[in-house]
């Protein structure tokens, strides 16, 4: 489980049992052995803050009863958990039939599909269709630094293209993995039909309009 995941639902349970007391402050017959351990936890990064004896003494007076354990969200814990839970965060999941095929990236691709992604209304060779949105909502597994994506073929066309591109302004470590792992390599000279070139070889020497790029097997 990602860190994320056991801070927020603790800080979500603090705000919220706050807010219904009235006094801001989540008290002990609230909350677990376990669940205070981890809001300790969470006041030494400066989410929570543990009342003093000073405020367990009002708190005291407030319940009628000696509150021996108080919490309750700092502004930056409250401003981790809105911030949190707005947060965009694609759960893993396994495609649908006709999806895609599953891609894997090192970090090294991944930047560079996202310059890729982020050229598309100077290119003339755009991005496929929904790659864009494949790469916002790709999940990383840290353990193995890998970015997981789903890709039609005509996406990881697209992908193979935005690599090609790469690896004529700088490096071709991540065109040639790609092809690899993957079969997929642009080629800007595709056989020619009727004395004109076509698809996007055509489209990168002007000859014609803007064409999806074309593979050849790796």
């Amino acid at each position: 489980m990602r860190s994320w995941e056991r801070v927020l639902p603790v800080l979500g349970a603090l705000c919220e049992r706050g807010q219904a007391a009235g006094h801001g402050w989540t008290l002990d017959t609230e909350f677990l052995l376990l669940h205070q351990q981890q809001a300790g936890a969470l006041a030494g990064q400066g989410l929570v803050e543990l009342a003093g004896r000073e405020d367990r003494a009002e708190l005291s007076v407030l319940e009628g009863r000696p509150v021996r354990w108080a919490a309750r969200l700092t502004p930056h814990g409250h401003d981790t958990l809105t911030y949190g839970l707005l947060r965009p965060r694609p759960e893993p999941r396994a495609p649908e039939s006709g999806a895609g095929r599953p891609v894997e990236l090192i970090p090294s691709q991944m930047a560079a599909l996202r310059v890729f992604i982020h050229s598309a209304g100077r290119l003339r060779i755009p991005p496929a269709d929904g790659l864009a949105e494949q790469v916002r909502t790709a999940s990383c597994d840290h353990g193995i630094k890998r970015w997981r994506l789903h890709l039609t073929p005509e996406q990881i066309a697209s992908v193979a293209y935005g690599f090609w591109l790469h690896r004529m302004t700088g490096s071709a470590a991540e065109a040639n993995r790609f092809s690899r792992e993957y079969g997929a390599t642009y080629n800007p000279f595709p056989a020619e039909q009727d004395g004109l070139p076509t698809g996007a070889g055509a489209a990168a020497m002007g000859s014609i309009g803007p064409a999806a790029p074309s593979l050849q097997g790796g």
